[in-house]
């Protein structure tokens, strides 16, 4: 199975790095700055999971210097995705199917339209890793998960054989049947959380010290939940509740990758996980005023 990692920041090095430490064909596709960094310093990860140094890596710049691919792993910013909608083309037209796993959820949608239905496969992750001034990997804590599954069923057999590459590459994985399912589950909670810890520049202990501020968490969670049974995915009680003792169980100073962004004064996906949101609960008449007082509290740092 021909691997391209489309976007070698920390989730596609990590799970990339997984996979050719478990033997698969792995190629990194990166912008020239990106390439000439790799090419300086090599590619590392440093983990809670095991260090592994990823030795000569195949990296390229453009989808024109391979002649075809089975799978792409598509992890980049929310804001990125217009800009590698044609090397996403141009790769599926190789043979290759697309597994996004950018945070959101408006992103299926677009990407099927662009590209077709039976190229994108559903996926997300569940990772704490950013990129180091090397560029080499930094994860910590427990989670290293990767869920991918068809969202045709033309897809099941390449997420077969993807669940069988990744069964010994390192990390968890899940080849689900319910992909929006666990694609919704996610958006709520990281909407909640990237927005409570955004909008009052905090870490996830001080916000639970105070309950006012994290009750506004839980009715984001909530507002989500009632704009997943909109669009036909249904959110329980129970996956609500374990969000939040999500939540209560990470350490204190955990905190969300946009938050971190704001602290370093980078562009924030702010418009594509809050207003994402208010987006679709628009198209369907559903009030959210507790997103959209988050988004609009957020807005202003967008830009850096």
């Amino acid at each position: 199975m021909r691997i391209v990692v489309l976007g070698a920041g920390a989730l596609g090095v990590y799970f990339g790095g997984r996979w050719i430490e478990a033997g698969a064909d792995v190629t990194f596709m990166v912008r020239e700055k990106r390439a000439a960094q790799i090419k300086e310093k090599g590619l590392k990860i440093e983990s809670t999971h095991g260090d592994y140094e990823i030795k000569a890596p195949h990296v390229i710049t453009s989808p024109s210097e391979i002649e075809s691919a089975d799978l792409v792993l598509f992890s980049v910013k929310g804001f990125h995705l217009e800009g590698a909608l044609d090397n996403l083309i141009a790769l599926a037209s190789k043979g290759a199917y697309i597994l996004p796993v950018l945070n959101g959820i408006e992103h299926i949608k677009i990407l099927q339209e662009r590209i077709g239905k039976e190229y994108v496969i559903g996926g997300l992750s569940y990772i704490f890793a950013t990129l180091n001034d090397k560029g080499h990997v930094e994860q910590a804590g427990d989670m290293h998960h990767l869920y991918f599954g068809p969202l045709e069923s033309s897809q099941q057999k390449v997420c077969k054989k993807l669940a069988d590459i990744s069964e010994n590459a390192g990390f968890i994985s899940k080849n689900s049947t319910e992909m929006m399912q666990e694609l919704w589950k996610k958006y709520m909670f990281i909407t909640a959380l990237s927005g409570v810890t955004t909008a009052v520049n905090l870490p996830i202990g001080t916000i639970r010290e105070h309950p006012e501020t994290l009750h506004v968490a839980e009715m984001m969670l909530r507002e989500i939940q009632e704009l997943a049974k909109k669009y036909g995915a249904v959110i329980t009680d129970t996956d609500v509740d374990a969000a939040m003792k999500n939540a209560q169980s990470l350490d204190p100073e955990a905190t969300s990758s946009m938050h971190k962004d704001r602290r370093k004064g980078l562009h924030l996906e702010v418009d594509h996980l809050q207003g994402g949101a208010v987006r679709l609960a628009e198209s369907v008449n559903l009030d959210v005023p507790y997103t959209r007082a988050v988004l609009g509290m957020i807005k202003p740092f967008e830009h850096g």
